[in-house]
């Protein structure tokens, strides 16, 4: 049985957040400190059984420019679940809380998906991005033609043109 809690990051203990750590390690090839920062700050979704943490993911706020607007984006980070408590709803039920979280508090939920979880975040419902992505940069409004493919959204409260432009805020690291 899966004991599925939701917290924010603020309410995490040491424990909890060296277990995320260590299953976010564990579960993707190439994470770095960046991709750990992003993870953090915003309310996360932690999947337990018998003690052991099988799965995670965060939604932390961002703001994403589309037609001319700032929207506040429910940002979906580090879902990641153990290999071998893979298709068993695992994942499903660790998104179903953050979408929840979205549904209730953002205008559109975002997210960038690796190759391996394209088709799951389409079967729930995501759309695939399909016009360009760019990013607010120090140095200004920045191409990010690399990420067009992996970028989807949960329109909740505006509706979004998914074939024109999608601009998001800054950070170190990754910017999808």
């Amino acid at each position: 049985m899966i004991d599925l809690r939701t917290t924010h990051a603020a309410d995490l203990d040491t424990s909890a957040a060296d277990a995320i750590r260590a299953l976010l390690w564990d579960v993707f090839d190439e994470l770095t400190e960046h991709d750990w920062e992003h993870a953090l700050g915003g309310v996360h979704v932690l999947a337990w059984a018998d003690g052991e943490l099988l799965g995670h993911g965060s939604v932390i706020q961002r703001r994403l420019l589309h037609g001319g607007t700032a929207l506040r984006a429910g940002y979906v980070e580090a879902v990641a679940v153990r290999a071998e408590h893979r298709r068993r709803g695992v994942g499903g039920a660790v998104m179903a809380e953050l979408e929840r979280v979205i549904r209730a508090a953002y205008d559109l939920g975002a997210l960038s998906s690796s190759d391996e979880g394209l088709a799951f975040y389409a079967a729930r419902g995501w759309q695939r991005w399909q016009g360009p992505t760019f990013a607010l940069t120090p140095a200004g409004t920045e191409r990010t033609a690399e990420d067009d493919d992996s970028v989807f959204v949960l329109p909740v409260t505006r509706p979004v043109d998914l074939a024109g432009e999608l601009t998001c805020d800054w950070r170190d690291g990754d910017v999808w």
